[in-house]
């Protein structure tokens, strides 16, 4: 088994720190919140193994790569301009990217703006999602009790301190009510949407008593390591440009994903929940016209990489060798 390397690159004016392991076509692989480049620790193998370089970013402003300070310096045009600088900085000309969550976005969008470079794109959790006619937080859902959390994370400061409070059970807490393992995904849970104004992100969320299967002790100590060193405040600055990135791509409205394309997610997955989502993933390929599949994982939730790692690398190694 190919052994999982570190190193630091520039890219785009900052260094960014990647795990990579195996040789050949170029897979780049991107997190999301509240994660790193942990997060795709079984695919590193895997790829590897099957004949790929595959590289796992920290992204900006997580882990051991650069965090600036400014909000203003987390757009999707700067963690697009991220990968693209990434890929020339490993030598080559074209990558395939991969990304969940947040690194879905990135991924989608990479596809999107250098279809020159990323000769496909998978995407888990969160598809596609074309640029819509309204400022997106105009359209957050809102009550006199509580907020959309992506609302609740637009204030600097607020979910920095809850979230930093205790490292080790924010991500516990994030990780488990996100899952497939959550014993109920009715009203009020699963990845909370709402935040109560008097209370908090967390405050729906779960604190297990034995993990689940597909995450250790061992897991959660890297995650909350990281996230005690660092802070939560980069990842969450990538939600306080939520409406620039709106006004950033205006120049792309009702653009297409043109390149080959795998979208992966759980049936469990709070994502595929929110509103639109069940009109959004059974029409995707109108906006994505190469969409070879789109695989739903039965009883899985939010963490689709991690929580059924053999199955999305398997997913990911059929489309691979179909390019």
């Amino acid at each position: 088994m190919s052994e999982i390397t570190h190193r630091t690159v520039e890219t785009n004016a900052i260094r960014m720190h990647v795990a990579e392991a195996g040789r050949g076509p170029l897979v780049v692989m991107c997190h999301g919140f509240p994660e790193s480049w942990y997060s795709w620790r079984h695919q590193l193998a895997a790829l590897a193994a099957a004949g790929y370089h595959a590289v796992a970013p920290d992204m900006r402003g997580y882990g051991q790569t650069d965090a600036p300070a400014v909000i203003e310096a987390y757009t999707l045009l700067h963690l697009v301009g991220d990968i693209v600088g990434l890929v020339g900085a490993l030598g080559e000309k074209t990558a395939v990217v991969a990304g969940h969550d947040w690194g879905a976005n990135v991924a989608w969008h990479a596809a999107l703006l250098r279809p020159d470079i990323f000769r496909g794109v998978v995407g888990l959790s969160v598809p596609f999602r074309p640029r819509g006619a309204t400022r997106p937080t105009t359209v957050m859902p809102q009550t006199d009790e509580a907020v959309f959390y992506q609302l609740y994370f637009q204030v600097p400061g607020v979910a920095e301190a809850e979230l930093g409070r205790d490292p080790s059970a924010t991500i516990r807490r994030l990780l488990y009510t996100g899952s497939g393992d959550l014993p109920s995904h009715g009203d009020g849970a699963g990845m909370p949407g709402m935040a109560r104004r008097s209370g908090g992100f967390l405050e729906q969320t779960l604190d297990p008593e034995t993990l689940p299967a597909w995450l250790t002790d061992t897991d959660v100590a890297f995650y909350a390591g990281e996230d005690a060193r660092t802070g939560f405040r980069g990842g969450l600055n990538w939600y306080r440009n939520i409406d620039r990135d709106w006004e950033l791509l205006a120049p792309y409205a009702g653009a297409l994903v043109s390149v080959p394309a795998l979208y992966v997610a759980g049936d469990r997955d709070p994502v595929v929940r929110f509103p639109g989502m069940d009109r959004l993933i059974p029409n995707l390929s109108k906006f994505v016209p190469q969409l070879r599949r789109t695989m739903m994982l039965p009883g899985c939730g939010h963490w689709t990489q991690q929580e059924r790692a053999a199955e999305v690398n398997a997913a990911m190694l059929e489309f691979l060798k179909a390019l």
